[in-house]
């Protein structure tokens, strides 16, 4: 709806003013929010890399792996003793007792940029059956990248955040004890190559599939740097043309992630997790008019025993059978009209006017999104 104005009537021009910023708000309805480029999307090449290797970690206060069960705590330690010049024969490498010796998978992230001697956090879990690696050390492990090369090296003490106690048969643990962690654990050794500084262009990749983001990202470069500096290829990538030193292109790049872009209008969804029973509705979820009735059906079985005992002298046999009740019972479901909702707190307050559990609503929900009127696309996590 759109009212006219007369100018004249006004008062003065700050009455005039108030009443145009009522005016916008009237037709746009709600305000759009602006977000960085940083925000809705990533320059492709810049990117982190998993990094994981296989370490023993010793000083355990008899909470360590059973090496008659895991071998290959054995047979890592036996390793490293051998680069240290110790062999040990194949005879007594099976009468090890590694009580005091866990192995352990270590997993990195390489954040991107980083350099040989820089420090990054690592991750330690138990691979075998250690009861607890709290208070041991990480030896030198070596961590690889997806082409078996190696960037890192980790060793240290592991911090574990939990506790646990045992004792006449009892034991009360507090969060997991086979799985720590190392600040600042592992050096970098080896840099990753990154393509940046080699093409003329640089691709964007946007963090959804949108095509309205792709424009509006495009038209916020050519905006600020010229015509033609963008351009959307696709709905997820924009290509941006970008100055060929290093210095005039990381300062491109660092004005141009702070460009704000108008963020678009998210597409209606709704997210259920059938296996815990939540659900999650965004923003642009509407209902359309709509009659539900859902009612509750529960079944209880009881058995209850019965003993058939023979009479004395009879040489009979004591026989014990057993009688079954089942019970059905089924309330009524009451039919409620659901009206036509456009916001989410509507659509929000007619769902629990159903008063149904988080488990019937992943039923109720498929049934409406089935009759049409639920403006939603349903996602089953």
């Amino acid at each position: 709806m759109i009212t006219w104005i007369n100018r004249a009537k006004c008062t003065s021009l700050q009455q005039f003013g108030h009443l145009c910023v009522a005016l916008c708000l009237l037709v746009s309805g709600t305000p759009s929010h602006a977000m960085r480029i940083k925000e809705v999307a990533t320059i492709e090449g810049v990117r982190s890399n998993q990094l994981t290797g296989f370490g023993i970690i010793v000083g355990l206060d008899g909470t360590g792996d059973q090496s008659t069960q895991m071998p290959y705590t054995a047979q890592g330690m036996a390793n490293y003793m051998q680069q240290l010049g110790i062999t040990l024969p194949a005879a007594s490498l099976a009468q090890l007792q590694m009580k005091n010796v866990a192995a352990v998978l270590v997993t990195a992230q390489l954040p991107a940029f980083a350099r040989p001697g820089q420090l990054i956090d690592v991750n330690v879990s138990s691979a075998g059956n250690a009861k607890s690696i709290k208070g041991g050390t990480l030896i030198a492990a070596p961590l690889k990248g997806a082409d078996g090369e190696v960037y890192a090296l980790a060793q240290g003490n592991v911090i574990v955040a939990g506790a646990g106690a045992a004792a006449g048969g009892s034991k009360v643990t507090v969060n997991h004890l086979s799985v720590g962690r190392i600040p600042d654990g592992a050096q970098v050794e080896r840099a990753v190559p990154t393509s940046l500084q080699d093409t003329p262009h640089i691709h964007l990749s946007l963090n959804a599939t949108d095509f309205q983001t792709a424009r509006k990202v495009a038209a916020a470069v050519n905006a600020r740097f010229g015509e033609g500096v963008a351009q959307a290829l696709d709905g997820r990538t924009v290509q941006v043309k970008a100055p060929m030193t290093a210095n005039e292109r990381i300062s491109f790049l660092a004005e141009m992630e702070e460009l704000p872009v108008a963020s678009s209008i998210a597409a209606a969804k709704v997210i259920i997790n059938a296996r815990t029973g939540s659900i999650v509705l965004n923003q642009s979820v509407t209902l359309g008019e709509c009659a539900v009735a859902h009612g509750n059906l529960s079944i209880s079985i009881s058995s209850t025993p019965i003993i058939s005992q023979p009479n004395p002298l009879s040489n009979g046999v004591t026989v014990v059978t057993e009688k079954a009740e089942i019970n059905i019972k089924q309330e009524p479901g009451q039919l409620l009209l659901l009206p036509a909702s456009a916001k989410l707190t509507d659509v929000v307050k007619a769902l629990n006017a159903l008063g149904a559990t988080p488990g019937d609503l992943l039923a109720i929900l498929q049934a409406i999104k089935s009759a049409g009127a639920l403006n939603a696309e349903l996602e089953v996590i």
